[in-house]
């Protein structure tokens, strides 16, 4: 009964700004490895950002280093990705990752920049 929602996603023009978030039931982020992956039809996955339960380390795919900050609230059992400076390249379904034992996903949420 594991379960991730992702939103936060839109249309926003080269430049701006999104935030998105993922919150979970069924386990509790604290306790775990949580990701955010980037898919665009044709290319591979990315992962995008990673943040562990333990000391709060973070992680940044380099062509986001700079521009997208991942945080955790553990009150609100909710993972963020705050994505300023965006480019088109940017533009991608973004998926959010849970791993303990194993791994979840959830639905995506798309993300689109353009002018």
């Amino acid at each position: 009964q594991v379960q991730l929602v992702e939103s936060g996603g839109g249309l926003v023009q080269p430049g701006g700004s999104l935030s998105l978030s993922c919150v979970a039931s069924g386990l509790t982020f604290s306790r775990s490895v949580v990701k955010w992956y980037r898919q665009t039809p044709g290319k591979e996955r990315e992962l995008v950002a990673s943040i562990r339960g333990t000391g709060d380390t973070t992680t940044y795919a380099d062509s986001v280093k700079g521009r997208f900050t991942i945080s955790r609230d553990s009150t609100k059992n909710t993972v963020y990705l705050q994505m300023n400076s965006l480019k088109p390249e940017d533009t991608a379904v973004y998926y959010c990752n849970a791993v303990l034992l194993t791994s979840y996903w959830g639905q995506g949420t798309q993300v689109t920049v353009s002018s």
